[in-house]
């Protein structure tokens, strides 16, 4: 058997756990099947899969080799429609990573349009605010807000998100609502941290044609998007946080902005993808639909990019 067919055939035995199933599947006989998943555990070197009378599982190594293998099955099968411009000619695993508010306010919503128009693609989101490592653990692309330092992939960039001061009503209530610096003095920050132990971020504001920190208190440090938006909403203090996230709980009353002329700097959004000599169109077509998703709610770099 051709070692493409080859994969194909592991890769079913895999999804039906059963190399009676795969076969019947594949309309192959069954010794063909075992014989073929036999002769690929030897080319590779290492066990795929746990035999029993019962069952068939995947091996560790297995489960590796089966991620990469449909990666490599869908790009051979992109590139032998890559000449066709029908409707489903994008197919494929996509497997891509954004921040979680960035995903459940702008992208998750209108995301069924994006695979109502590529049926054929199986999407991977990874919604996460951690930096995941974009070529060990298999994305085909992500999204970051903030600097970007890799120099081995390949930057995007899309604009700006403008940054706002926000509090809950309850909190202004409590606490009064600041409008100096001096006035912070007063108040609490809720400080966002990527990992905790390192020094919290303080009050950034502009100052002579660049931008400064003051130090502030404040009872509660999270990591994670959701939760400082949460912890605002409860009254714990004041967040620096994207527009694009928190215009709604604005508009609903939920949230209200203060010191508007003391806006932090605006946050980059950058695309990163690997150094590709073919990019997949799978991939191409994703950047660019996200990328007019997001078009909306950013601006200019301060820096004309």
């Amino acid at each position: 058997m051709h070692r493409l067919d080859a994969l194909r055939t592991f890769v079913r035995v895999a999804e039906l756990a059963s190399f009676t199933q795969a076969a019947e599947s594949l309309g192959l006989p069954k010794a063909s099947v075992s014989t073929a998943v036999r002769q690929l555990e030897a080319w590779v070197g290492t066990q795929l899969l746990h035999r029993t009378t019962r069952r068939v599982r995947m091996t560790e190594d297995g489960r590796v080799f089966y991620e990469r293998c449909k990666d490599v099955l869908a790009d051979v099968d992109e590139l032998e429609h890559q000449f066709s411009r029908t409707r489903q000619s994008l197919r494929g695993r996509l497997r891509v990573d954004m921040p979680s508010g960035m995903a459940r306010h702008l992208v998750l919503p209108v995301l069924p349009a994006f695979l109502d128009a590529h049926p054929q693609i199986e999407l991977e989101l990874s919604a996460t605010d951690r930096r995941v490592d974009l070529v060990r653990e298999g994305f085909d692309c992500v999204i970051r807000v903030g600097g970007v330092a890799d120099s081995s992939l390949v930057a995007r960039p899309l604009g700006a998100f403008r940054v706002l001061t926000c509090a809950s009503p309850g909190y202004l209530a409590r606490c009064g609502t600041p409008r100096s610096l001096d006035d912070l003095r007063d108040h609490r920050l809720i400080h966002y941290a990527s990992s905790f132990g390192g020094p919290a971020d303080g009050f950034e504001y502009p100052d002579a044609g660049g931008y400064r920190e003051l130090e502030m208190k404040g009872a509660l440090t999270v990591n994670s998007a959701v939760a400082y938006e949460a912890a605002c909403l409860a009254g714990l203090g004041l967040i620096q946080a994207p527009l694009a996230g928190t215009h709604r709980l604005i508009e609903q009353g939920l949230l209200v902005e203060v010191l508007p002329e003391l806006q932090a700097e605006p946050m980059p959004v950058t695309l990163l993808y690997p150094h590709r000599r073919h990019l997949p169109r799978r991939v191409s077509a994703f950047m660019d639909w996200v990328a007019e998703v997001l078009r909306p709610h950013l601006a200019p770099m301060p820096d004309g990019r």
